[in-house]
């Protein structure tokens, strides 16, 4: 604005030049002082005054007088002009009229522009018919323009006013629409990633078609970012469970393997015992052996007439047979400790245990016990020995005699789980076993048996027979109401 005031009093300056220079080469006063009236009359123009060389004033629109404050002569206030204004240039101050000056009027109290244009010496001057200049001389005076900016200014407030008022809707919109566009979708982007900090990986930032294009990207970025997260949390979880659930399944196969290993310890121990006890039984039973036979024949020999030979015999006869069966288990017993399978053939399961269930029906019977079979099983062909398998049989049915008190049932069933193995299962109605003790009763010295004494040793016999078998135990029992005692024995393949 300032340039632009300066180019329009530029102007005028020109303007007043271009209509004095020929009245000053004239040297026509009363033109000249009729063109500063003409001049002065011009709106946009306050009054041109001029000078001398010497800064007096010479010629004045204004009307001089005797007060200071109308007087137009800056030389009566000012006597360092020469400072204010540089001689041979042309100067443009922009001043107060309420100022001390002696060229303030009277009742203006607006800014104006101040223009100063130095009368410099041309050829045309000190070559004139006129008067004479000497050539040395550089400036032969000056004059003062002054124009108003009554206008300027009021405009110039408007503009600040209209400025001022532009830049306050202006910084509202911006606020509301930074408030809205960029601060409340910046804190809702906060908030969800406080709440990802603290764990929560839910939340998801709303996505609205009016937003910013950048925080639509951000906010589309930020929920792509946490499903992903939120995918590969699930997966770390699934990894986790079923990594847990795998290195439980290896800790129960591990605990299996050390129970089994325990057991193979504990019958290996067994063995050892039972190899040194088995020759002490073996005299004893030699001897009964021998002294059964040597009664059979007295009797034969002196009681040829007595009706109760017969029967005696019978007696002897069973005697006889079970000594044997005593020695072949103790051989048994022997056989185990060392794991010979000379002995083991092709056999039909059935077969052996219609010997075991013939050879305790009689007892069974006695105990008042309801003894029963089923051999349902359509293929029985097994590698075994029958000796061991039958001991494994009779032990595990002489346990089964002992748990039930009253109104005792106890059944054989076979069965094929599989076209590769036949299974046999014990069942019986007695106590049954806790379940604290089922994990214990295959260890050898090992007894659940309340009422009745044991040794401990039968079903770790069991357990070491079946598994010299490639066979499996299982157990499966209710305290005070059954329990099944399972054999499981591969078959003979065809």
């Amino acid at each position: 604005m300032e340039s632009n005031i300066q180019q329009s009093g530029n102007n005028v300056g020109l303007l007043v030049e271009g209509a004095l220079y020929q009245h000053m080469l004239e040297n026509d006063k009363t033109a000249i002082n009729n063109t500063l009236q003409i001049i002065n009359t011009m709106p946009g123009i306050l009054d041109v005054n001029m000078y001398d060389h010497a800064d007096n004033l010479v010629y004045s629109s204004f009307p001089v007088d005797t007060n200071l404050q109308n007087n137009p002569n800056c030389k009566e206030c000012h006597t360092n002009i020469d400072i204010m204004f540089p001689g041979k240039e042309k100067t443009f101050r922009i001043i107060n009229m309420d100022s001390k000056c002696n060229m303030s009027l009277k009742n203006y109290d607006n800014r104006v522009l101040l223009i100063r244009a130095p009368i410099l010496n041309e050829p045309s001057c000190y070559t004139s018919a006129c008067h004479a200049h000497k050539e040395t001389d550089e400036v032969l005076g000056s004059f003062v323009i002054r124009i108003p900016l009554e206008e300027l200014d009021k405009n110039l407030k408007k503009s600040v006013l209209l400025a001022i008022f532009t830049t306050l809707i202006l910084m509202s919109f911006l606020m509301i629409f930074t408030r809205r566009k960029i601060k409340k979708p910046l804190n809702a982007i906060l908030a969800a990633s406080e709440a990802v900090s603290k764990g929560d990986i839910r939340s998801r930032l709303e996505i609205k078609p009016n937003q910013l294009s950048d925080v639509r990207v951000v906010s589309s970025a930020f929920n792509e970012m946490l499903d992903n997260l939120q995918l590969a949390t699930n997966e770390l979880q699934n990894w986790s469970q079923q990594l847990e659930y795998k290195v439980q399944k290896k800790s129960e196969e591990i605990s299996e393997m050390q129970n089994e290993l325990i057991h193979v310890e504990r019958i290996a121990s067994l063995g050892k015992l039972s190899s040194s006890v088995a020759h002490e039984i073996n005299n004893p039973l030699s001897g009964v052996l021998t002294y059964t036979k040597l009664v059979q024949k007295k009797l034969r020999r002196h009681m040829s007439d007595n009706p109760a030979k017969e029967s005696m015999l019978e007696y002897l006869k069973v005697i006889e047979i079970e000594t044997k069966r005593c020695g072949d288990i103790v051989k048994g017993l022997l056989e185990f400790s060392i794991k010979d399978q000379q002995d083991f053939e092709e056999l039909n399961l059935h077969i052996i245990l219609e010997k075991a269930y013939s050879l305790l029906a009689h007892q069974m019977k006695m105990l008042n016990i309801s003894f029963q079979a089923d051999f349902s099983a359509k293929s029985d062909l097994i590698f075994c020995s029958e000796n061991q398998i039958k001991q494994a049989c009779i032990a595990i049915l002489l346990n089964a005699s002992e748990a039930v008190i009253e109104n005792g049932d106890i059944m054989m069933r076979t069965s094929n789980p599989g076209k590769d193995t036949i299974k046999l299962e014990i069942i019986d109605n007695g106590q049954g076993i806790s379940p604290e003790d089922i994990p214990h009763i295959f260890e050898p010295f090992f007894s659940a048996k309340q009422k009745v004494s044991g040794t401990g040793l039968g079903l770790a016999i069991v357990h070491g027979i079946v598994q010299s078998h490639k066979g499996k135990v299982d157990v499966e029992s209710t305290l005070g109401e059954s329990t099944i005692i399972s054999l499981t024995l591969p078959l003979v393949k065809n």
